[in-house]
């Protein structure tokens, strides 16, 4: 099978590649990028005016299966990636029963080989049903195919604990993602710290909460060698602990989530619940700092956190209300807000969305280069349209964007060589 893709802007920032080129795919691979080629026979998708990428990585989404499909199951949970661009994707391990052990890890893979529309990679859990109490048996887990450990949902609270998970994880070389909040200084908090917190009555959650267990896991990692990823930034403080970090050679990554570059705490207002999240949203000045830290390459990483719930879940009193809401729908054009406001370049930003990813979790995608598996996504840039929360794909509808406009999507989107995702003009 041949698929041309012709006249679009390359971008693979990988490769420092940013050109007018066609791409030729053959039988599941990048075959030929140059200008001017020819195919017989191949389907062509016309791409001038478009960007060409390789296709978007999201390292951070809870697709609820096994255990609570009513929420998101796999089937879904893919279908509302390559909707989004996105043709991989790395579920954590909050399921029922945890991804703690190699049969549930055998069954998410075998549940997306069986009706995924996006490559699938599963997170194992640090400890054995995100207790904190014992460690997960992290080579039987490498071995079934996880490519990193979380107990994402929950910090690992003890320092012994962690020390010991990064111990045993680097000789398998496996990387572990911190849930960084000390739940001691979370208390009872609900949203953000701060003077909306105070004037809706809510309780507040101070940065330090978060401040403290970066600071105490990027220690770990500088103390054991062990790879350290730190899920969704959303303090100030935090990207300066990360930057820092970086700076002295530590082997950390990190992300930050669109909804923590785009809304404040305000969005809270009217005790909206799905504006309610962990990390909570937070003040104008830690959204400037994510910014700041995305475009001087400290925050390695845009991921979603797609967090689907059931409309019951979010249909409550603010503080009862689930944490979290759907992403992948709708971080390309979040995303690209920060390529129209100045702050990435179109390059920078599809790094944070390919590349990037790719590297922090060592997931063997994110470049167009040639040989490589064909997983691209062709976007629209100027595609004008407006979110519609009943329209998504996704089963649950969570999301504090909707009636948003949109500026750009994925007109069209390929795995293993395969149009899984078609746009309708």
């Amino acid at each position: 099978m041949k698929i041309l893709i012709k006249g679009g802007r390359v971008l693979d920032p990988a490769h420092e590649v940013d050109a007018i080129l066609d791409l030729l795919i053959e039988d599941g691979r990048i075959t030929r990028i140059d200008k001017g080629i020819k195919a017989e026979g191949a389907e062509v998708i016309d791409a001038k005016g478009k960007l060409v990428t390789p296709g978007l990585i999201d390292i951070h989404v809870h697709l609820r299966d096994p255990g609570y499909e009513y929420k998101e199951d796999i089937a879904t949970g893919t279908r509302a990636a390559v909707i989004g661009g996105f043709t991989s994707v790395a579920c954590m391990p909050n399921t029922n029963p945890v991804n703690d052990n190699k049969t549930v890890t055998l069954y998410i893979l075998a549940k997306a080989r069986e009706s995924g529309m996006a490559n699938v990679f599963p997170v194992g859990s640090i400890t054995r049903g995100l207790k904190g109490e014992i460690l997960s048996e992290m080579g039987e887990l490498k071995e079934a195919g996880c490519l990193a450990l979380s107990d994402d949902g929950k910090p690992v609270g003890n320092g012994e604990m962690m020390r010991n998970a990064m111990e045993y994880a680097r000789p398998f070389g496996l990387t572990l993602i911190s849930h960084a909040e000390d739940l001691s200084l979370v208390g009872t908090g609900v949203m953000n710290e701060g003077f909306v917190a105070t004037e809706l009555g809510l309780k507040g959650i101070p940065w330090v909460a978060e401040d403290a267990a970066v600071a105490r896991d990027v220690m770990l990692a500088e103390f054991t060698g062990c790879r350290l990823h730190v899920a969704h930034l959303s303090t100030r403080g935090a990207v300066e602990i990360v930057r820092a970090a970086k700076k002295r050679g530590v082997p950390v990554t990190c992300e930050a989530t669109p909804h923590h570059f785009t809304l404040t705490d305000e969005a809270v207002r009217g005790y909206n619940t799905n504006a309610k999240m962990n990390p909570p949203l937070r003040s104008a000045e830690d959204v400037e700092a994510i910014r700041l830290g995305l475009a001087d390459g400290t925050i390695d990483a845009i991921a979603t956190d797609h967090a689907p719930h059931h409309y019951d879940e979010k249909n409550v009193e603010f503080n009862i209300a689930h944490n979290g809401i759907v992403g992948l729908e709708t971080a390309l054009p979040l995303t690209l807000r920060l390529v129209e406001d100045g702050v990435l370049t179109f390059g920078e930003a599809i790094a944070r969305l390919t590349c990037g990813p790719a590297k922090a979790l060592g997931i063997p995608r994110g470049t167009l280069e040639v040989g490589c598996v064909a997983d691209v996504t062709v976007i629209d840039p100027e595609l004008k349209w407006t979110l519609v929360a009943s329209a998504l794909s996704s089963k649950s509808k969570n999301t504090p964007f909707d009636g948003w406009k949109m500026k750009g999507a994925a007109t069209h989107t390929l795995v293993d060589g395969r149009i899984v995702f078609r746009r309708e003009a």
